[in-house]
């Protein structure tokens, strides 16, 4: 991990603020280091990874199955020092199988009380695999503990691990058995990832490497207490004005009725201001992982796409004309700067 970048801007900031990061930027390269031990190649699917549980978020990892993302999963659980569960989502998955459910206990006195038994969403890392595969009904049970870190059964609230984290793995929705997610619950993650086929060379070191009785284990490079010092810290890093406006004309102008006609016009939908808030906590956690105290323009590209593409939609004469997410996002990048 290159730290040049934190003892350059040593100068410009408070003391400790600099001790903080130089421990955290120290720990956050033996995270990566760790998972690349175990994940060959997808460096900037990783890289999403760190900065998505970096800055306290939720992450949906999209691709086609045997791409290693449950691996990946689980590895960021082990390496971040994380419980971690997983749930297998599945069409005929009910919300009680993530939240938990309350069950009839008589005593030996003949007294009967209700008792929760906690589903697999008390955790700090639950891994939802395939999470496109189970009902809308099972799919919206994960609404208010994504976004409220709590869940509420029977009236009674009940708080959740922390730190908490989902990282959903989802298939194309155009393979057979999935069901598109709701906008509302697609808003609740920080950053959509996508995981593509990896390169010749990355697929030939899969074959030698992980078809041998010797393979690599991931190992703990911190604690949950020091991954959440970490995430605070990323709060406090500093965001200069240009970065500021860049992230608000960047989310304003991926809206319908807001930006240029060139753009505005192919669009059904567009981010709201939460999309602002993911971009901004994003680009400083990118920073951070980098060895950098402060985010820059380029943060702001590189993570426009992440945290833009779940939460648009292409009008239907956009799709007729070939239009893209992607190629949007792409014009909308133009302009930073």
């Amino acid at each position: 991990m290159n730290v040049t970048g934190v003892a350059a801007e040593a100068a410009e900031f408070d003391d400790g603020i600099v001790a903080l990061a130089e421990a955290a930027v120290e720990r956050v390269g033996l995270a990566r280091d760790g998972i690349g031990a175990v994940i060959f190649g997808q460096r900037e699917v990783v890289e999403n990874a760190l900065v998505t549980i970096l800055s306290g978020g939720h992450g949906l990892l999209v691709g086609v199955p045997g791409l290693a993302k449950t691996k990946l999963v689980e590895t960021l659980g082990t390496v971040l020092g994380l419980e971690e569960r997983r749930v297998q989502f599945t069409p005929d998955l009910m919300p009680s199988d993530i939240l938990g459910t309350e069950v009839l206990e008589e005593t030996a006195e003949r007294r009967r009380s209700f008792r929760f038994i906690k589903g697999p969403i008390f955790t700090q890392l639950l891994m939802a695999d395939e999470i496109n595969r189970a009902s809308p009904r099972t799919q919206s049970a994960l609404l208010q503990a994504m976004q409220e870190r709590h869940v509420t059964i029977a009236g009674e609230t009940h708080e959740l691990p922390r730190p908490f984290h989902v990282l959903a793995t989802q298939n194309p929705v155009e393979q057979e058995g999935t069901y598109p997610l709701p906008e509302a619950q697609l808003d609740r993650f920080l950053l959509q990832i996508d995981v593509l086929y990896p390169d010749a060379e990355t697929e030939r070191r899969i074959l030698l490497e992980t078809t041998t009785e010797a393979q690599a284990v991931a190992k703990p490079a911190m604690t949950a207490d020091e991954l959440m010092g970490i995430q605070r810290l990323v709060r406090r890093l500093p965001v200069g004005e240009s970065v500021v406006s860049a992230i608000l004309d960047l989310v304003r102008a991926a809206r319908p009725g807001d930006g240029s006609a060139d753009i505005a016009d192919h669009l059904s939908w567009g981010p709201g201001p939460r999309a602002g808030q993911a971009l901004m906590l994003a680009v400083r956690a990118r920073a951070l992982l980098q060895g950098r105290l402060a985010p820059s323009l380029d943060d702001v590209a590189a993570l426009a796409e992440p945290v833009l593409k779940h939460r648009m939609a292409l009008s239907f004469a956009a799709r007729a004309e070939g239009e893209t997410l992607s190629g949007i996002i792409a014009r909308l990048k133009n302009r930073i700067g």
